[in-house]
């Protein structure tokens, strides 16, 4: 629909999506634009459905101090040291996962099975099933609040899926309490203080950060698995030089030895494979936010109040700026 309506209007257009009036950029420098502006000109305000079913409090709706202060925390999850200690148990997991959904099935569905990945923890189990029916459908959806519509039934998940994470908040509560010294994102966020303060997030703010984390790494993390599988399966060039890859390192192993992050380190190919993949196919394709004044943008005013967006993946795919943007040219990473 945004290709379709920027090949009609242009690089600015207007709409109505989401209840609200809204402008719709394209182009770098409406990229530059958005990320630039300042808070005080464009707020983070999403659409009503997100904002409804993700919560108030997480990070897509807050600015300044605030954003600040809870990227920190998310941010202290990503530490180099942190990641190291989680391969093993990925390693594992999907082991697992391989065995019991693919392992001797002559077709698989390959997104549902990814997402089934992703939650593949016995504490999260719950929390995959109302995530995978109803919050992804409510989250842009119309914001009608009636039974049986997606919105509805995004409200609903998000009713059922917070007590299961207020009771782990509280385990992980007690569990720093008995001096636990494991690091993971909810004890990052349960431990953050504001800077010369003992002021803590508060159980909305860490439920909020959750749940849009959660919806993240549901949905993104399917597509981006999803079309490398796809590539995988038409492209006989890059299955091969990846296999090659996965095989000197399976061949250092040990029959049942865990993967461990150096592994990860040697696999350069697959990695520029898998960042190509993400810069076709954006798991993350649109960016809200709302006009807090009258601003003046490519020589028309945006009113305020009026919503904005940006689909910065349409830059990637714009043939005016980049030759083929939609072919994968796996010969360039000879080169690399």
């Amino acid at each position: 629909m945004v290709q379709e309506r920027i090949a009609k209007h242009g690089p600015i257009w207007k709409s109505g999506l989401f209840g609200y009036l809204t402008v719709v950029l394209h182009g770098p420098s409406a990229n530059k634009f958005i990320y630039t502006c300042d808070g005080n000109m464009l707020s983070s305000t999403q659409p009503p459905s997100i904002s409804r079913v993700l919560g108030t409090k997480n990070i897509l709706e807050l600015s300044g101090h605030d954003h600040k202060r809870v990227r920190a925390a998310l941010v202290s999850c990503l530490k180099l040291e942190l990641l190291k200690q989680y391969v093993a148990k990925v390693d594992e997991e999907i082991q697992h996962h391989l065995q019991t959904h693919w392992h001797g099935k002559h077709e698989v569905e390959v997104q549902p099975l990814i997402k089934t990945l992703t939650f593949n923890g016995p504490k999260e189990r719950n929390c995959y099933h109302f995530s995978k029916i109803y919050m992804i459908e409510g989250v842009l959806a119309i914001p009608i609040n009636l039974p049986f519509t997606q919105f509805n039934r995004g409200i609903v998940a998000r009713k059922r899926l917070v007590p299961m994470l207020v009771d782990l908040i509280r385990v992980k509560r007690e569990a720093l309490e008995k001096g636990d010294s494991h690091k993971d994102l909810i004890t990052s966020l349960i431990s953050i203080r504001d800077d010369d303060s003992s002021t803590t997030m508060s159980d909305e703010e860490i439920i909020d950060n959750i749940i849009v984390l959660m919806i993240a790494r549901y949905d993104t993390t399917s597509v981006l698995v999803t079309f490398l599988v796809r590539l995988l399966a038409n492209n006989k060039f890059v299955y091969s030089n990846i296999l090659k890859e996965q095989e000197e390192i399976a061949n250092n192993k040990l029959t049942g030895e865990a993967l461990t992050w150096e592994d990860l380190t040697k696999m350069k190919y697959t990695w520029r494979v898998a960042s190509e993949i993400m810069w076709i196919y954006p798991p993350l394709t649109l960016s809200f936010r709302r006009a807090k004044q009258d601003i003046e943008h490519g020589g028309f005013i945006i009113p305020e109040g009026w919503q904005v967006l940006l689909s910065a993946s349409m830059t990637h795919m714009d043939d005016d700026i980049f030759q083929n943007p939609t072919m994968f040219d796996p010969t360039r990473f000879e080169k690399n």
